[in-house]
C-alpha cells in the first residue's frame, strides 16, 4: 500500500464611522452555521445542531431592481454599469429578464479590461492552461517537483496568485455571475486551500474544474470535484483502500456535497428507509456512507508510488477497490464492475436523487435572494434541477429560474455583504485602480488588512465552507476590519503618490459645497438617496461647521482627506452592505 503524503488614521473618521456604520448592532460574532437546514416532520436528528437565527429587524425599501441585480448577481456596480442595465429594457422585469440572459452567455460578453489587467499582473500559475489535466500535471511539476521556470518553486505561489487572479476577476470582469457562482461552489466544496502543500498547490486545478462548469452540469462538476486531487487530499480518499477504507468523502460528499445533513434518517437499516413514488428511498442512511465508501476505494492520483508516474493526475487504484458488491440509496451495484464504475453509480444516484435538488436549490436561494428564501422558489429550482440532471445547460436553467423568479427582483436586505463583498463592491464603486501584482508590497499590505476581515479567501477550517447568513457577519470584528479596509483603500497610494481610488480625480471640478460633495458621492456609491438623516450626519462630517453651502477650498489638505473619509464612511454606511 503506498504511503501518504500600517497607516495612522485621523479622528474624525473613526468617530464618523462607528456612527453611521452602526458598528455596535450584534454582539458577537456567529463563527459558523449549522450544516443541518432543518429535517421534515418525522424525520431523524440531523448530524450536526441546528443554530437558531438571529431575530430579524426592519428591512430597508426594496431599491430599483438595476441595484439589487447588480449586487446579487454581481458584486456590485461599477460607474456606467446602473445606465448600461436601465438601457436594457422599458421596466425592471424586462432589464432583469435581458441582463439574466446576458450573464447565462459568458462567451458573449467581451473582457478586455479583465484579460489586460491579468497579464499585466504576470501571474505563472494562472492561465496556463484551459484543459484541467495539462493544468494539473503542470502545477505538479513546476510547484511539487520543483521544476517552475521563473525557479520560485513554492507550493504558496499558486495559493497567492490565485487569491490575487480572485480579487481582479470580482473586481474588474464583466462576467460577474461566473464570478458570483464560482465563489459559491467553491464554498460549496469546501477545501481549506492551507490544509497542506498539495492542496496549497493543486487548488488552483479544483478552481478551473469548477469555472468550466459553473454555468453547465452539477452531476458533471461533482465528479471533477470528486477526482480533483486537492479534494482527494483534503479528505483522505486519496489513500481509501479494500484494507483501510476511509469514509471521510464520502460522509461529506451526502452531508455537504449532495442530499445534505436535511436527509439524513441516522442509523437505521437501508430496508426501514420509506421510498418516494419512484421507488427509492427518500433520505440516506449511515449504511448508504459505508457502502459508498467501499465504491470509492482506489479513487486516487499519482504522487511517484507504485509506477504511478508522479504526475498528480487522476490515478485509479484497481489493486485498491473493493471489488465486491454494494448497494447506496436503493441502487443495487454488482461485483466486479469496470474502473470507476462503482463510484459513478454512486454520483449519478446522487445527482438525480429530488432530496439533492432541494437541497442545492435551497443554497442557491439563500445565496441569491435572501437567509430564509421564499418555498415557492425553492421548489420551482429544485424541480428543474432534479429534471434536468443529465442536461449539458443544467445549472443555468436552474439560475434562470432563481434570477427571473418576481421574489429575487422585489427582495432587498435580507443580506449584507460579506468581507469579500465589501471589498470587491467598494473597489468598484469608488473605481479602484489597483491590480494585485505578486511583487507589490501595496498588494500585500491590502491582503494582510483583508484577511483581518474574517473571510480569508479558501481558508474556512472544515468541509462546510464560509457561513452565507448574515448573522455571521453582524458584530463588531469583521464589521471594523472591514471599515479598516475600506480607509487603507481610499487614503492609500502608490510610490508615485497615486493613489488607488483617485477620490480628488473622480469629482467634477463644479462640485465643491459640503452639500454637492454628499450628494454627488452618495449617488455615485448608492445610485439612490440616503436616509435625510444619514445623510445630514455626512454632510455635516464634510462641512465640519462651515455653511454646507460654501465652496471649499481644494487645496487645503484637511479639506482632501476629508473628502476621502467621507467617501469612505459611504463604503461602510449601512445602505452599502445591504444586499
Amino acid at each position: 500500500m503506498a504511503t501518504p503524503i500600517d497607516s495612522q488614521r485621523s479622528d474624525f473618521s473613526r468617530r464618523k464611522l462607528l456612527q453611521a456604520g452602526g458598528l455596535g448592532a450584534a454582539a458577537s460574532l456567529v463563527p459558523k452555521v449549522a450544516r443541518s437546514e432543518g429535517l421534515p416532520a418525522g424525520r431523524g436528528p440531523a448530524m450536526r445542531r441546528q443554530r437558531q437565527a438571529l431575530p430579524e429587524k426592519g428591512l430597508p425599501a426594496t431599491p430599483a431592481a438595476g441595484i439589487v441585480a447588480l449586487n446579487r448577481m454581481g458584486f456590485g456596480p461599477r460607474p456606467g454599469d446602473i445606465a448600461a442595465f436601465t438601457a436594457l429594457g422599458a421596466n425592471d422585469p424586462d432589464r432583469v429578464a435581458a441582463y439574466v440572459a446576458q450573464q447565462l452567455d459568458p462567451d458573449s460578453i467581451v473582457d478586455t479590461e479583465l484579460d489586460n489587467r491579468l497579464a499585466a499582473a504576470g501571474y505563472e500559475s494562472i492561465g496556463i492552461s484551459q484543459d484541467p489535466d495539462t493544468y494539473r500535471a503542470t502545477l505538479w511539476d513546476w510547484y511539487i517537483n520543483d521544476n517552475a521556470p521563473s525557479g520560485n518553486t513554492s507550493s504558496s505561489l499558486p495559493r497567492d496568485e490565485l487569491t490575487r487572479a480572485t480579487f481582479v476577476r470580482a473586481m474588474y470582469g464583466n462576467k460577474q455571475l461566473v464570478e458570483v457562482m464560482t465563489d459559491f461552489w467553491l464554498n460549496h466544496f469546501n477545501v481549506n486551500i492551507n490544509h497542506s502543500s498539495f492542496v496549497r498547490t493543486m487548488y488552483a486545478h479544483m478552481d478551473l474544474v469548477i469555472r468550466l462548469e459553473v454555468m453547465g452540469n452539477f452531476r458533471t462538476m461533482l465528479e471533477a470535484v470528486a477526482g480533483s486531487t486537492a479534494m482527494l487530499y483534503y479528505l483522505d480518499n486519496y489513500t481509501s483502500s479494500n484494507a483501510g477504507p476511509n469514509e471521510n468523502f464520502s460522509r461529506e460528499l451526502f452531508e455537504l456535497h449532495t442530499l445534505g445533513a436535511e436527509n439524513y434518517l441516522g442509523v437505521i437499516q437501508q430496508n426501514q428507509v420509506p421510498l418516494d413514488d419512484d421507488g427509492r428511498p427518500i433520505a440516506y442512511v449511515d449504511a448508504d456512507v459505508f457502502e459508498a465508501t467501499r465504491c470509492f476505494t482506489g479513487w486516487s492520483f499519482s504522487y511517484g508510488v507504485s509506477g504511478d508516474g508522479d504526475t498528480g493526475l487522476f490515478y485509479y487504484r484497481p489493486e485498491w477497490h473493493d471489488r465486491f458488491q454494494k448497494n447506496v440509496l436503493g441502487v443495487f451495484i454488482p461485483q466486479d464492475q469496470a474502473a470507476l464504475q462503482d463510484g459513478r453509480d454512486v454520483l449519478d444516484a446522487l445527482a438525480s436523487h429530488p432530496g439533492t435538488g432541494r437541497h442545492i436549490a435551497r443554497k442557491l436561494c439563500r445565496r441569491l435572494i435572501g437567509d430564509d428564501p421564499p418555498q415557492n422558489v425553492i421548489d420551482a429550482a429544485a424541480a428543474v434541477f432534479t429534471a434536468q440532471w443529465q442536461a449539458p445547460d443544467q445549472l443555468q436553467q436552474v439560475y434562470e429560474t432563481i434570477l427571473l423568479s418576481a421574489e429575487f427582483r422585489t427582495t432587498w436586505g435580507e443580506k449584507i455583504k460579506r468581507p469579500f463583498e465589501i471589498a470587491v463592491s467598494a473597489m468598484r464603486a469608488a473605481g479602484a485602480d489597483f491590480t494585485l501584482r505578486m511583487d507589490d508590497s501595496d498588494t500585500s499590505s491590502f491582503l494582510s488588512r483583508y484577511d483581518d476581515t474574517g473571510q480569508e479567501l479558501f481558508t474556512w477550517p472544515s468541509p462546510d465552507g464560509f457561513p452565507d447568513v448574515r448573522g455571521a457577519w453582524q458584530s463588531m470584528t469583521p464589521r471594523v476590519a472591514a471599515w479598516r479596509l475600506c480607509n487603507w483603500l481610499i487614503d492609500f497610494d502608490d510610490d508615485a503618490d497615486n493613489y488607488y481610488v483617485d477620490v480628488l480625480g473622480q469629482t467634477p471640478g463644479t462640485v465643491r459645497s459640503s452639500n454637492e460633495l454628499a450628494d454627488f458621492w452618495i449617488q455615485r456609491i448608492l445610485y439612490r438617496p440616503m436616509d435625510p438623516a444619514d445623510r445630514n450626519e455626512i454632510v455635516q462630517f464634510m462641512a465640519q461647521g462651515i455653511n454646507p453651502d460654501f465652496d471649499l477650498n481644494f487645496d487645503d489638505g484637511d479639506t482632501r482627506d476629508r473628502l476621502r473619509a467621507m467617501v469612505g464612511l459611504l463604503l461602510m454606511s449601512p445602505d452599502f452592505l445591504w444586499r
